[in-house]
């Protein structure tokens, strides 16, 4: 979609009232599974990895799961577009948090905290939580060809208690993320896909792939803790943030083995609800074989 797109579908989502843009969402979602292709050829392998499922063999229960990832995408898309700075108050009261004791602790260390995150639910809305905390919240994000389109993402972010850190280049970031860590902040880091390529080898729901490092960098970097986040939807309005237990740092760690530390954890984050991992890209090396 293109800038003047996204303007026209903000501006229809924005005049509906928030169960009518969640409806609208969820049924755009199913009904786009019928269209979706390699898309949905990419879920159904996700969710039969994660179901404990052969992704050459699924069967009809991880089929009807992958579509429910459609549904609940669309319900993402949605609330993205109906997102208002004037309605995050109401966003964030609507919020349930799991483990917030996870981030109390962290904070009060002083070294900053590492929220590990997949793409489930509507991760962005979390954002509100950290604000409630008094916490500063970065979070890094795909440098896009469209400046415009750049630019609408940076400013609902920041509206719901989120700065954007873009990634321009990695020792930059790094350092940035790493000097936010240092005065105490949280940084966000989608860490369930390797967009650059240069990630390591780890096992990740039974099978073999890349996953990016930054986590495990950072974390031996800063000594900050890295705290594994689902933030998922509710059924009917609202949202659920779940932090779990931060992942152990022994003394022997290294990036590989930290970040296969965090794959798992990552694990245990979307099993609470398979349904809601965005997945619908070739993430493993044998999606993209089957895909040829």
């Amino acid at each position: 979609m293109n800038y003047s797109g996204f303007r026209v579908a903000s501006a229809l989502l924005g005049v509906l009232p928030e169960w009518a843009m969640r409806r609208l969402g969820e049924t755009v979602g199913y009904v786009a599974w019928l269209w979706a292709g390699k898309r949905k050829h990419n879920a159904t392998r996700a969710m039969a990895r994660v179901l404990g499922e052969n992704p050459d063999a699924p069967s009809p229960q991880t089929i009807q799961t992958a579509r429910a990832l459609f549904t609940s995408y669309g319900r993402y898309w949605a609330e993205t577009f109906w997102i208002r700075p004037r309605r995050v108050r109401a966003i964030h009261r609507h919020i349930e948090v799991q483990g917030i004791e996870h981030f109390r602790a962290a904070l009060a260390a002083g070294k900053g905290v590492i929220f590990a995150l997949p793409h489930v639910g509507n991760w962005e809305v979390a954002g509100t939580v950290a604000a409630a905390e008094g916490a500063e919240l970065m979070a890094v994000a795909e440098k896009l060809k469209d400046d415009r389109i750049v630019n609408w993402f940076v400013g609902l972010r920041k509206a719901l208690g989120i700065d954007v850190v873009l990634a321009t280049g990695r020792e930059k970031v790094f350092e940035v993320c790493a000097e936010g860590l240092r005065r105490n902040a949280a940084v966000a880091l989608l860490a369930d896909r390797n967009l650059s390529g240069r990630g390591v080898i780890v096992s990740f729901f039974g099978e073999d792939t890349r996953l990016p490092v930054g986590p495990a960098r950072l974390a031996l970097e800063t000594g900050a803790p890295i705290v594994p986040v689902g933030s998922f939807f509710q059924e009917g309005r609202g949202h659920l943030v779940t932090m779990l237990d931060p992942v152990d740092v022994g003394p022997d760690d290294d990036v590989a083995s930290l970040t296969a530390k965090v794959a798992s954890a990552l694990e245990v984050v979307v099993r609470l609800d398979p349904a809601q991992w965005h997945m619908m890209q070739p993430n493993w090396p044998s999606d993209r074989l089957v895909s040829r």
